[in-house]
């Protein structure tokens, strides 16, 4: 059942940009052309969990980076299987604050995408993310200087197919 909710939860999250959501949208022309807010420095920390039916180590490779809204940052995870058999997984994200995820703009992650790692495959996982410069210009994020991005892996089950909302 959780394996159905992530594609589920994903739709939700991308249209509405809420439940600490980050947004897609930005073109790489306006990627290029934003101005970073330089006054304005945010902390982002880095979270890992995996749920109890997967047997994958996974940890962000960094605790934290400074940002400022308008700049792109990239930040790494690392997922280990250390089981002798493949293991397929899956990943959902939230941001934290929840109101902030509005603003979280990942330009390429891991999540929603199924990873598949070998036996005692060990690999590197991405995140390019920025703040859209209008955070620093919004009074409901003027107290917040710190970010949460966190991660929850899923096993997910080769050639599964996820029943349609509502329909038999």
């Amino acid at each position: 059942m959780s394996y159905a909710a992530v594609p589920l939860y994903r739709l939700y999250c991308q249209a509405t940009g809420l439940g600490g959501s980050a947004v897609a949208g930005h073109g790489s022309g306006e990627i290029e052309t934003m101005v970073p807010v330089k006054d304005r420095i945010i902390k982002v920390t880095f979270n890992a969990d995996v749920h109890a039916s997967l047997q994958w180590n996974f940890r962000p490779q960094q605790t934290e980076v400074y940002v400022v809204p308008g700049e792109t940052a990239l930040a790494f995870y690392k997922a280990k299987n250390p089981t002798d058999q493949p293991i397929i997984g899956i990943s959902t994200y939230n941001v934290v604050p929840f109101e902030a995820g509005q603003y979280f703009n990942k330009i390429q992650c891991f999540c929603f995408e199924e990873q598949r790692l070998n036996p005692h495959e060990e690999v590197d996982m991405p995140v390019f993310f920025f703040i859209d410069p209008e955070f620093a210009e919004d009074p409901r994020m003027a107290n917040v200087d710190l970010i949460t991005l966190s991660y929850t892996f899923f096993e997910a089950k080769e050639g599964q197919k996820l029943p349609l909302p509502g329909y038999n």
